[in-house]
């Protein structure tokens, strides 16, 4: 199955969106962890689904610019 680069930007900004939401709702939480060792682990939690969004975006901005500068049937 091929898909094509519009729809893997597409699916790119809405994973983003999905992770940054994860960890939104993460960091939130953690307000309500009495136990450090919990909260810790919660943070690296929400830390890593910011991670996650962060390199779904980079690959999202990527892809926009591949689509802008490579139009098609141009062989620059």
């Amino acid at each position: 199955m091929q898909i094509s680069m519009r729809v893997s930007v597409i699916i790119s900004i809405v994973f983003a969106a999905v992770c940054f939401g994860v960890a939104a709702y993460g960091f939130g939480s953690l307000g309500d962890i009495a136990d450090p060792a919990q909260r810790t682990d919660g943070q690296g939690f929400a830390l890593f689904w910011a991670f996650l969004g962060t390199v779904a975006t980079a690959f999202a901005v990527l892809g926009y610019w591949i689509l802008r500068t490579y139009k098609d049937g141009d062989d620059a």
